[in-house]
């Protein structure tokens, strides 16, 4: 299976010649990306998150895993110990390099592991290029244990400065380096990320990793205040300032004064609250509501969103000497489907939290079978999480409550919908070739990215019909409308003429299925054309 353009560079990034991931000058090593196993699920809890480096496939040669190889260890630490459960046989996969650079090939070989790879159980040798790895792909083994084969960095490993987060990610790395480099310093601090990626918590990792830790930290979610209201909440009035305003009020400001503000969803800040913000961030000064003299407002300004503040701007509802005061330094917050090795920490972070609450952490630790079975893990990891952290944890919670009299995990419908989705999302190993190359389950791709040839591929492999080449080619069924305007050369069966149609019945009789062979269309849309034009 040849590799795109595009999956060639991303390659080269690691690999200088196909089947020598390594290239001939091992000091480039230190900057390379490599293939690695991660811990999603175990029935011993402390194994998840424990990596095993498959850096054997730079030098061509293959990596065995079974129950005995390879060794696994938490980053940071040198503690190294093999898979280990009993329920594994000695007999291992096969992992090795191929001429694909940066791909790898997955053989269960005699089959004694059972062994599924996004979803599809293997029966024999299968590729994966680098871009599913970029991705990760979760590989079930025995129905026991669940790994993610995906690339890491070939840096040292050392302990984290965790600062309260939870994952050993790249992305999570790199979180972490932005909070060490910026945290001693007094600058606004912009956190961008999408809804539910844990922006607080990062808001909140700045603060107790500076000086001002001892102070307050203070949050406040803007969009949840009145446009009213808003000036008077975040900067205080002064007693008779406006109707109603019978004291003095203190803002979140002074509440925050010597140490943190976090305000979220700056976005959606009024405009007059932007005009004040500016001045508290150009000046040091703040103005209270009906005050005549400006108070110094010795405070750490935090703020996050995931709007695009940028657009905000052009469009005239963001002010833009503000958002270049508030991008004083800026964090982007990775969203989860970008961190899915860190998948296993946090979700056994949320069970033990939730179990913890409710009595029953010990469930987690138990001999036997598993409290939560490895093929629900598998499932849940392959889950593009569009709510991020927040729908994870929400999740388990369900989860927790639903199984509190229970020995094993009961699936509520929150999960359920969930694991409906992963069920019905087009498998990578199902799709046709150009799409098993591009996509994985639960990843979705730009319709930009969809070739004029893939396109046609898929849409002849799924007989013209639209639903089957949209779930092939990983995008959704709208965005393939999308994809066919931007070819006007593929036709639909609105295009056909009414001659064209009766040339061709003629030909083929009244064989609707092979007229629409022919005309390349759908037998449906043929159909829906043929009465368009009074062909019944």
């Amino acid at each position: 299976m040849k590799g795109s353009s595009r999956e060639t560079s991303e390659a080269t990034a690691y690999a200088e010649v196909p089947g020598n991931w390594g290239g001939r000058d091992r000091r480039k090593r230190s900057r390379t990306r490599l293939p690695a196993l991660t811990v999603l699920f175990h029935p011993d809890p402390l194994r998840v998150g424990e990596i095993a480096s498959l850096a054997d496939l730079l030098a061509g040669h293959s990596v065995f895993v079974s129950r005995l190889a390879p060794d696994f260890a938490q980053p940071g630490q040198f503690d190294r110990q093999p898979l280990g459960d009993r329920y594994l046989s000695r007999s291992p996969v096969r992992f090795s390099p191929t001429g694909e650079a940066g791909t790898v090939r997955v053989d269960p070989e005699e089959g004694r592991i059972p062994l599924t790879a996004d979803g599809v159980l293997l029966t024999g040798p299968q590729d994966f290029p680098a871009r599913a790895l970029e991705r990760g792909v979760v590989i079930e083994l025995s129905n026991r244990v669940v790994v993610l084969l995906h690339l890491t960095t070939d840096a040292p490993p050392h302990p984290p400065d965790l600062f309260g987060l939870v994952g050993a990610s790249e992305a999570m790395a790199r979180v972490r380096a932005s909070v060490r480099s910026v945290a001693d310093l007094d600058v606004p601090v912009l956190l961008r990320g999408e809804t539910g990626t844990g922006k607080e918590l990062v808001a909140q990792a700045v603060h107790n990793a500076s000086r001002r830790r001892g102070g307050p930290f203070v949050s406040v979610n803007i969009g949840a205040v009145p446009g009213t209201l808003a000036a008077s909440e975040l900067f205080g009035s002064v007693k008779g300032s406006f109707t109603g305003s019978v004291r003095d009020q203190i803002g979140y400001f002074q509440r925050a004064e010597g140490g943190t503000l976090f305000l979220d969803e700056i976005g959606e800040a009024p405009p007059e609250v932007q005009v004040m913000l500016l001045r508290v961030l150009e000046t040091g000064e703040l103005q209270r509501v009906g005050g005549q003299e400006p108070n110094r407002a010795n405070v750490r300004l935090v703020a996050a969103t995931d709007a695009n503040l940028e657009k905000a701007v052009e469009e005239e509802r963001f002010r833009g000497p503000l958002l270049h005061r508030l991008s004083g330094y800026e964090v982007p917050i990775p969203p989860l489907r970008e961190r899915r090795e860190d998948f296993g920490r946090l979700l056994f972070h949320f069970l033990r939290e939730e179990m913890r609450a409710v009595g029953q952490e010990a469930k987690l630790r138990r001999d036997g079978d598993p409290w939560l079975p490895a093929s629900i893990v598998a499932r849940l990891a392959r889950h593009p999480w569009p709510g991020n952290i927040r729908q994870l944890r929400n999740a388990v919670r369900e989860l927790v409550i639903n199984s509190r009299s229970a020995d094993t995990a009961q699936v509520g419908p929150q999960v359920e919908r969930i694991l409906r989705e992963i069920s019905t999302a087009p498998a990578a190993l199902e799709a046709t070739p150009a799409a098993r190359q591009r996509s994985q389950p639960g990843a979705f791709r730009s319709p930009s990215e969809v070739t004029q040839e893939e396109l046609l591929e898929a849409l002849r492999a799924n007989d013209w019909e639209l639903k089957g080449a949209a779930e092939s080619l990983g995008i959704s069924r709208p965005a393939l409308y999308l994809v066919l305007r931007k070819f006007p050369g593929i036709r639909t069966a609105r295009d056909l003429t009414r001659a064209e149609i009766l040339e061709c019945r003629e030909r083929l009789g009244d064989d609707l299925d092979a007229m629409a062979k022919e005309l390349e269309v759908s037998r449906k849309g043929l159909q829906q054309r043929m009465k368009e034009v009074g062909l019944t």
